[in-house]
């Protein structure tokens, strides 16, 4: 059914959907962002399904956007690339507003697109180990469409910490930042997330889908004139020369000319 990821429920309705390109650390392709809005619709209109957890296969939850992906991107025209982006956003908003509780089981590193994943979970718990880092800077790209779901996790004083500077930083950052909700060792990943899980099982199905669109109707805006503006703006930087600069740059394995060795 799926090529990228994959979607098991249990017989308590938990659904775990797994990013499923280990070998490309889940970086998110093409193929990847249409399956997963497709999934999160389909599970959010599942009555069976009570909950969803996202989480990864391999080392990595996710290593954000496929540089594949990106590089077809500069060679594309405009056009292509606004649907491409709107592609991209409308899957953050389709986890974002999925009428079930999205629990974040980041078992490996998360960069990029994969801390946008792990923002628009309703609750995020990750391994000690892992790192997290919104790196786009460093390719002359910006944290464009997932931007409002980071900064109405984190709260734009914090967010100006991590946002711009493309640096990693450890799951206790992540916590006071907001990203993650504990942290917890490799081997108790597993509890830790059944311990969300359960009392969702006790709670009215559509008592928490409206209890979730309430908290989102009361929070930041996220709405279509936020988004097509992050669309915009990733666009526009697609299109600079230093987005040209920073893709050419990774996969001749130099470095991009704005980096000056001292």
């Amino acid at each position: 059914m799926y090529e990228t990821i994959s979607v098991v429920t249990d017989a308590r309705g938990v659904a775990t959907l797994c990013l499923n390109r280990p070998e490309k650390h889940n970086a998110m392709s093409a193929t990847m962002i249409a399956e997963l809005t497709r999934a999160a619709q389909d599970l959010g209109q599942d009555p069976f399904v009570r909950v969803v957890v996202l989480t990864g296969a391999g080392k990595s939850f996710c290593a954000g956007g496929d540089l594949g992906w990106m590089q077809d991107q500069m060679a594309a025209d405009p056009a292509t690339r606004f649907i491409e982006a709107r592609k991209l956003a409308e899957m953050l908003q389709a986890l974002n507003t999925m009428p079930k509780p999205l629990i974040g089981a980041l078992q490996g590193n998360a960069f990029g697109g994969g801390v946008g994943l792990a923002a628009v979970c309703d609750v995020a718990v990750g391994v000690e180990t892992l790192k997290m880092g919104l790196t786009e800077t460093k390719l002359g790209l910006i944290p464009a469409t997932i931007g409002p779901y980071v900064i109405a996790r984190m709260g734009a004083a914090k967010a100006r910490r991590v946002f711009m500077s493309a640096r990693l930083f450890d799951t206790a950052e992540a916590v006071k930042l907001g990203l993650l909700a504990k942290t917890v060792a490799v081997d108790g990943l597993d509890q830790a997330i059944e311990d969300e899980v359960l009392p969702y099982l006790n709670c009215a199905p559509g008592a928490v889908a409206s209890a979730k669109a309430l908290v989102q109707d009361l929070g930041p805006k996220i709405d279509d004139q936020v988004i097509d503006h992050t669309i915009n703006a990733l666009v526009s930087r697609w299109e600079t020369e230093e987005a040209h600069e920073g893709i050419n740059a990774f996969f001749e394995k130099r470095k991009p000319k704005w980096i000056n060795d001292v």
